[in-house]
């Protein structure tokens, strides 16, 4: 498996409240509707408004291999939620590791295990490495 990791990402929020929010799928997609449409960079705004959400899973487009699901399989109240991939071509599982830092806020870092073959690897390091960052950064911004 391949690891790919997201800086500590702040977050003005408790980890309980982040928590609360995103391990219940369904609170995720009032998040996101809430979201202004300004804060999604252009280049990301169908992307974003393509994301389909129901009470265990969520799905989004992921280019030529078509959309990708994701099923919440594990969680640890208040620092830990995993979800693993649905149908997909190679084992994946996006985690959330939570970081409680005071009574108002947390840290949140993004991982994504993928098991991919060696070769492959150099070609989608750069686009994984980006797609965690960007996740993490678009969790800063949910108004928890």
């Amino acid at each position: 498996m391949a690891e790919y990791k997201s800086a500590e990402t702040p977050i003005k929020a408790s980890a309980e409240a982040v928590y609360r929010k995103l391990s219940n799928l369904e609170g995720l997609k009032e998040l996101l509707d809430k979201v202004p449409q300004e804060q999604v960079p252009e280049d990301q705004r169908d992307l974003f408004n393509q994301v389909k959400i129901t009470p265990d899973t969520i799905s989004f487009p992921a280019g030529p291999v078509g959309d990708l699901t994701l099923r919440l399989t594990e969680t640890v109240e208040p620092t830990f939620i995993k979800l693993e991939g649905v149908g997909t071509p190679v084992p994946i599982a996006l985690m959330l590791n939570i970081h409680p830092s005071t009574e108002v806020s947390c840290s949140v870092q993004v991982v994504v295990d993928l098991q991919i073959p060696a070769m492959l690897k150099p070609m989608v390091s750069g686009p994984l490495n980006k797609m965690v960052g960007q996740f993490a950064e678009m969790l800063r911004k949910l108004p928890f």
